[in-house]
């Protein structure tokens, strides 16, 4: 780097030479040379700060976006407690926060601007709101997740809390230069007067963002004992929920299940898999309550902060190394500050989803009762056996005893916190039943008013038939009848969302593979190898096949999981991909300007030959290279497909097919086999829907039972169309399986 200020300087002191300045007053400013220096070189190593300063304003924004996206998703699914889709705790998420939390965890940058000061608040008020946003999504995770993420967020906010106690008491937040130049020339001022002031109000600030992030952080330990418990608590009401419904829903042998079973089935599973989101019951505890109160308190304070932070902008009063990068940063973060707190206290109205009744009411002012849920796990830990890798009487007594004090304090301190929380909570709690009676009072004057609006504002019908399918931590407290419509009037609109029209499917004989997409798929590249066929026509059946598949594929993924038939699915999406994509099978292209001379049997036998060669190929590779990889797996499992195919169709297919069969009777004859393959597979909707609204994984049911619906949208004409049909007289559990078809088929 070139020292342009210090040569400058020493070269206006050698100047002073000139004029007969003493030679020990020029010594003593030379010392000073040192001095200028380093600072120079401090400059240049401190440029790259504005541009890091912009780094943290872009991973502020990442988050905001991700709020945003949430509050998206929330509208359109009318979810107004917003649940946690895009932003959660996972350690991508928890790499960005850190980033967007450098300022206050910065001890050694120089910052004694206002508007840097300021900044830094606003980016501890930015992570309460974050925190408060983030509390739902601890239900998202299973155990193991939940342990390493949360003590993840632990590390962070504890080292945030830290960094910011050791500045506070050192003046770093509350001190600042005054270099306004204009007040230096009115009058002489001491060097502390010149220099440095301090806002108190600034430090107060910090400490109650403290107190604040250190309250969010037990709420979200606190909540996170009650979640593994309450999902326990939901799963077995779930599993009777299950059985109930599970009753009526029994496949007859050679019988489809009707629509309206199949629509009261996923109905009953959207209720509750909606009812028993551990999102939804997360967002109605009262931590998460708590945290809404939280993060209005910190928005208005912080509101408070920024007509001062306006003026300190304007007056461009900002000092530190990260530069005017800092006014990006503090609009950014209070721009996420304001965003980010929509969510938390929509929440708020999470309690109107329940039977607004004297009980609830009465369950709320008691706050000193504390559910079994919040500290079961406590009790669990508390009475469970510690193996200890050696034999020691004493220790063991030792180690019980401490674990038992422990687990007692841990306890005390979570019931402390849910009896807080519930005060807490009664702040929102009280409002929004302000709220909902206000609404009903309006509600009644404009029926008075306006009679012919009777109609609009009517009871709900009930839903008794639906009450067993709703699930509750409490059984006291009932969801509302319009919490309920709600959610059966959702589901009835994905499914009409699905709705899709499609032809009609044929009835023929079904070749044997072990794969329902396999054969399919190499049955199509046949027909797109045919020359004389027209182009249109074949566009038509890929586009068909294509359509089908996508069925295909759900029924396999649900009903045939085995690995013997995942080797299978896996070599027909291959090749799939490969006809659709190049218009090649294995490698061979299948717009061959050989074809053109041959008949439909010369095809046929090529594909023969050449699946017959490939498989004996891949096998002696096999052998020489001692072992199989996935390529010479899939491609060994299509030949060997393809070579039974082909028999099949030079064996049976018209009986007699020679040079007077036509491309064009090849061509429909190889359609209808498609279709029948498909039409085989496609009676396995039904099971495939019920098997998706059922899944074990509670974290992943409310998505599981959306797909189902959506497919039962999408597949009720298909469906409808099967049953008119016959079906074979098999056992329903041998319907998955393409083997067991061909078995009922040969032996009926």
């Amino acid at each position: 780097m070139d020292y342009n200020y210090t040569n400058l300087y020493l070269k206006t002191v050698n100047q002073l030479h000139d004029y007969q300045i003493p030679t020990n007053i020029t010594s003593l400013l030379l010392k000073y040379r040192g001095f200028i220096a380093q600072s120079e070189l401090e400059m240049c190593l401190s440029a790259p700060m504005k541009w890091i300063g912009m780094y943290i304003a872009l991973a502020s924004l990442v988050c905001i976006l991700a709020m945003v996206a949430d509050l998206l998703h929330g509208f359109r699914s009318r979810k107004l407690w917003f649940p946690c889709r895009y932003f959660r705790i996972n350690a991508a998420f928890l790499t960005v926060i850190s980033v967007a939390m450098k300022l206050p965890l910065d001890l050694a940058g120089s910052m004694m601007g206002h508007v840097d000061r300021l900044a830094k608040l606003g980016s501890m008020a930015f992570m309460c709101t974050m925190m408060a946003n983030l509390l739902p999504c601890l239900a998202t995770m299973n155990n193991n997740e939940l342990l390493s993420n949360i003590t993840a967020l632990c590390l962070l906010v504890v080292t945030l809390v830290v960094n910011v106690c050791i500045q506070i008491p050192t003046g770093v937040l509350s001190a600042s230069f005054n270099y306004n130049q204009k007040l230096i020339r009115d009058r002489i001022y001491t060097p502390h007067e010149v220099f440095i002031y301090t806002t108190p109000m600034i430090g107060i600030l910090a400490s109650i963002y403290v107190i604040c992030l250190a309250v969010l952080l037990i709420l979200h330990v606190c909540s996170s004992l009650a979640i593994l418990r309450s999902k326990r608590i939901i799963e077995s009401k779930y599993q009777q929920g299950h059985d109930i419904s599970s009753k009526d829903i029994q496949p007859s042998p050679g019988e489809l299940l009707t629509i309206e079973k199949l629509h009261k089935h996923v109905s009953n599973h959207w209720i509750m898999a909606g009812s028993g989101s551990p999102q939804f019951i997360t967002a109605c505890f009262h931590t998460t309550s708590a945290s809404g109160v939280i993060c209005l308190l910190v928005i208005i304070l912080h509101t408070y902060t920024m007509p001062r932070t306006i003026e300190a902008i304007l007056d461009k009063d900002y000092d530190s190394d990260y530069d005017s990068s800092m006014i990006v940063i503090a609009i950014v973060q209070y721009i996420g500050l304001v965003i980010g707190t929509v969510a938390p206290l929509s929440r708020w109205f999470a309690t109107l989803s329940f039977k607004v009744s004297s009980k609830i009411i009465a369950n709320h002012f008691n706050v000193f009762k504390v559910e079994r849920y919040w500290t079961q796990k406590l009790y669990d830990w508390k009475h469970a056996r510690i193996n200890l890798p050696f034999r020691s009487r004493n220790l063991e007594v030792v180690i019980e005893t401490l674990k038992r004090l422990i687990s007692n304090i841990c306890i005390g301190l979570q019931n402390g916190v849910v009896v807080i929380c519930k005060v807490i909570a009664l702040i929102p709690f009280l409002s929004m039943i302000c709220f909902l009676y206000c609404f009903r009072c309006m509600k009644w004057l404009l029926k008075k008013v306006f009679p012919l609006l009777g109609n609009t504002f009517e009871k709900l019908e009930g839903n008794n038939d639906l009450r067993p399918y709703v699930l509750q931590l409490e059984d006291e407290i009932e969801l509302g009848e319009r919490t309920l419509k709600g959610l059966l009037k959702s589901v009835k609109r994905m499914i009409k969302m699905g709705v899709k029209k499609f032809d009609h499917i044929d009835d023929h004989d079904v070749p044997c593979v072990n794969c329902w997409r396999l054969p399919v798929v190499n049955l199509t590249s046949i027909a797109v190898s045919l020359p004389k066929i027209q182009k249109e026509e074949v566009d038509s059946l890929l586009e068909s096949v294509s359509e089908g598949l996508e069925y295909v594929t759900v029924v396999e993924k649900c009903l045939n999981a085995t690995d013997d038939h995942v080797s299978f699915q896996n070599a027909a999406e291959t090749l799939w991909r490969e006809i659709t994509l190049h218009k090649k099978w294995l490698g061979n292209n299948l717009r061959d300007p050989d074809f053109r001379e041959n008949t439909a049997k010369q095809i046929v036998e090529w594909f023969r030959d050449k699946a017959k060669n490939i498989a004996c190929s891949e096998a002696r590779n096999n052998d020489n290279t001692g072992g199989e990889n996935d390529d010479l797996i899939r491609r060994s499992i299509g030949a060997n497909s393809m070579y039974r195919i082909t028999e099949t169709i030079l064996r049976n297919c018209h009986t007699n097919i020679d040079a007077t069969v036509s491309q064009n009777e090849l061509f429909d004859s190889l359609s209808s086999m498609i279709a029948d393959i498909i039409a085989a597979c496609l009676t396995n909707l039904p099971q495939a829907i019920i098997t998706k609204c059922h899944t074990s994984v509670i974290e992943e049911r409310e998505a599981s039972v959306y797909d189902a619906a959506q497919l039962l949208g999408e597949t009720t004409q298909i469906i409808e169309t099967l049953r008119v049909r016959d079906i074979p007289n098999m056992d329903p559990s041998d319907l998955p399986f393409i083997e067991k078809w061909r078995a009922f088929l040969v032996n009926p």
